[in-house]
């Protein structure tokens, strides 16, 4: 998401505020796989904290209430063109899919669509209008704006790099010359109400498309010396390349100088495929995935824009044994229906709590964390009348002594409400036992295991 100022501030000035998790993509075509409560439960166990889903399931929506799980959730593509109709439609949508799920559900993001404008055709003779996709995002973002949630709630839809003339070099990347009209449209939206343009990039295609061409290590995330841009970049992966074409592409529209977050929506590695398929093996989904996971949790950018964080929705939860086309497409999952590893990632959580084990790893004691290193601060961009809220209520009925906090006190500066809001809720935290639920605030806190402490403002721990 785009950053307000005092976003800014807390990175970087104590960056200990901006704590990157990990998301995943939760897909649901399959016969074998485990119900949506149950993995609810056990990605709290995890160090994931953002799920992404291809629709609307109530399940999912209801399973991941109060769990401290940032959803994301879409429009399916033949959803589009009705909604797209009237702000009615839209509406009607909203009210009956999400409305009974909020706010115990955080939903953060809608997608309308996926890879709609790969699908849709100029003439919309599939059914898929690509002038449609817009009109349909402007409409829900009408609904959340007359509902007071345009905030919480950003509206985008995730493309494919096919929607690229190309690639490479990644400083002279464009969109399609076809797509250049709408995708001037879709940015120009994005850039007005503060919402994340969202790709889904898979160095494993190029690689299997072009193994003559194409490094495997380079494809793999680990390629040390590197590619070289005409324009000075070096990109030791393939991912950064892909993510730093669609800020190119961006920037060719003419929006270089307006702030546009680029999140990776999809990317992963599968770990079989057809006979031809040579490179998906279990060790290289390993190597990628693990490396994706490292990169996601690291908050670093790319080599155009080195500053930015970039949030990654690894690809995917499970194998899906119902997909249709290629083996492959069936096997980018961590886990098999029944739980069990496909092969080892670490997505332990020192600081989460949970059921027993379903292939997922957690280090809790009865449901409360007992490492010697966690604590709790205010998400940096949770609404500032609910943060004041918590701050009220710690030092208030929540028991809290906040003189630390007050004027002349040792954690007044920065005299900033997330940053007072901090202290006092770590300390509820901490008072409380260090339970997953005791930094959660309405949504607003996040749990980190990095030391929050700065010069003689000191935060507790048990």
């Amino acid at each position: 998401m785009a950053h307000s100022s005092l976003f800014f501030f807390l990175v970087m000035v104590f960056p200990f505020y901006y704590v990157s998790g990990i998301g995943i993509n939760y897909g649901t075509l399959g016969n074998n796989l485990p119900s949506p409560k149950r993995v609810a439960q056990l990605l709290q166990s995890t160090l994931i904290d953002k799920v992404k889903i291809y629709d609307t399931n109530s399940q999912i929506l209801e399973a991941f209430s109060n769990t401290g799980i940032d959803l994301i959730v879409a429009v399916e593509n033949n959803l589009v063109k009705n909604i797209s109709a009237d702000i009615s439609a839209a509406d009607e949508w909203f009210s009956s899919r999400l409305m009974p799920f909020i706010p115990s559900t955080s939903v953060t993001v809608i997608c309308v669509g996926n890879e709609y404008l790969s699908t849709a055709d100029g003439d919309g003779d599939n059914g898929l209008d690509p002038k449609a996709l817009i009109q349909a995002m402007q409409n829900i973002h009408a609904v959340l704006l007359a509902r007071g949630l345009d905030r919480k709630i950003k509206v985008t839809t995730p493309h494919s790099m096919a929607t690229l003339a190309s690639s490479f070099p990644p400083s002279s990347s464009t969109f399609a010359t076809t797509l250049m009209p709408i995708m001037t449209e879709v940015v120009s939206f994005l850039a007005d109400t503060v919402a994340p343009f969202m790709i889904n990039a898979y160095p494993y295609f190029a690689f299997r498309d072009n193994p003559e061409t194409v490094n495997l290590d380079y494809a793999l995330l680990g390629n040390a010396s590197g590619v070289h841009d005409p324009r000075g970049y070096t990109y030791t992966n393939m991912l950064d390349a892909q993510i730093d074409a669609v800020h190119s592409a961006i920037n060719a529209l003419g929006f270089g100088n307006r702030s546009i977050d680029i999140i990776v929506s999809e990317s992963g590695w599968p770990s079989k495929g057809e006979p031809a398929e040579t490179a998906a093996t279990p060790d290289h989904a390993r190597t990628y995935n693990t490396r994706l996971i490292e990169r996601g949790q690291s908050g670093q950018g790319s080599p155009m824009r080195p500053k930015d964080n970039v949030q990654i929705f690894l690809f995917s939860l499970f194998n899906e044994n119902e997909k249709e086309g290629v083996a492959s497409e069936r096997n980018f999952g961590l886990f098999n229906g029944d739980g069990s590893k496909v092969y080892e990632v670490d997505l332990s959580c020192e600081f989460c709590s949970g059921g027993d084990k379903f292939g997922f790893g957690e280090k809790v004691v009865s449901g409360a964390v007992r490492g010697p290193s966690v604590w709790c601060v205010a998400k940096p961009h949770a609404d500032e009348k609910v943060v004041q809220a918590v701050l009220d209520f710690c030092c208030g009925p929540g028991g809290v002594e906040c003189r630390e906090v007050y004027e002349n006190g040792r954690c007044f500066e920065p005299n900033k409400i997330h940053a007072h809001a901090s202290h006092a809720m770590n300390s509820y935290y901490q008072m409380h036992g260090r339970n997953y639920w005791n930094c959660d605030f309405k949504g607003t806190g996040l749990v980190t295991f990095s030391d929050p402490s700065y010069g003689t403002c000191r935060y507790s721990q048990q």
